[in-house]
This record gives structure tokens, sequence and C-alpha cells, in this order.
């Protein structure tokens, strides 16, 4: 008798856990958030910088720009620029001097101020998956 309790038990348990993981599974990626950001701004900034003569970039129009990585779904990429781990610190100063984190980059610096790029950050850390 109490073996089939303790069976029972570890059954539910089991379950449980089970239930646990599939919910971890399906939970929407964490928001990344950029201390002084405004998507909307960032967005403004990208166009106005002309971002999309060298990469696609999902909401901003473009003509076929290929010399850049697409920018589609950056907000789960695991680096930027392929040499930095993608977080906002290291995001914001790459937008800000491309060349002086790695001087082998085809990005220029377009000198966008701190401000600037963190409203550009903010806009891009909006490109997930749908």
């Amino acid at each position: 008798m109490a073996r089939m309790r303790t069976w029972k038990l570890l059954c539910r348990v089991g379950m449980l856990a089970a239930a646990l993981a599939l919910t971890a599974c399906v939970e929407k990626p964490i928001k990344t958030m950029v201390a002084g950001g405004e998507p909307k701004q960032g967005k403004q900034l990208i166009e106005a910088y002309g971002c999309a003569a060298c990469h696609a970039i999902p909401g901003v129009d473009h003509l076929g720009s290929n010399v850049g990585p697409p920018l589609e779904k950056f907000g789960l990429r695991a680096y930027v620029g392929g040499v930095l781990p993608n977080n906002p610190e290291n995001l914001v100063r790459w937008l800000m001097n491309p060349p002086a984190i790695d001087p082998r980059t085809a990005m220029p610096n377009l000198g966008v101020s701190e401000s600037e790029a963190r409203h550009m950050a903010a806009y891009l850390y909006t490109l997930k998956a749908k």
C-alpha cells in the first residue's frame, strides 16, 4: 500500500515537472530594455542615418539592401557584429563606433551619438521572431 502511494506521488510529481518544462518552452523571450531608448525614435534614426542602404531591416523601407547582414530577429541574436555578446551596452557601443571594436568591419562610423544609439538599439531589440 505504501509503495502504491509512493508510486502515485512520483507520477504526479513527474507530470507536474513535465508540465512546467513545456510551459518554459513556449514562453515568449524576455523583452530586452535599453535604458534611455525609445524604439519609435530609434526607427526614425535608423531611417535618417540610412542604415537600410546596407541592411534589410524589418519595418524600414529598403531597396535590395545586402551589403551588411539582414537584421530581422536581431533581438534573438547571440552576437553584435559577430564579435560582441548581444546585450544593450555592447550594441550601443557598436552603433556608436563599429571600427573601434572591430577594425576589419565594413560598417562605418556614422557619428551616432550615445543617445541616438540607445534609441536605435531599442528598435533593434523589438525585432524578434513572430
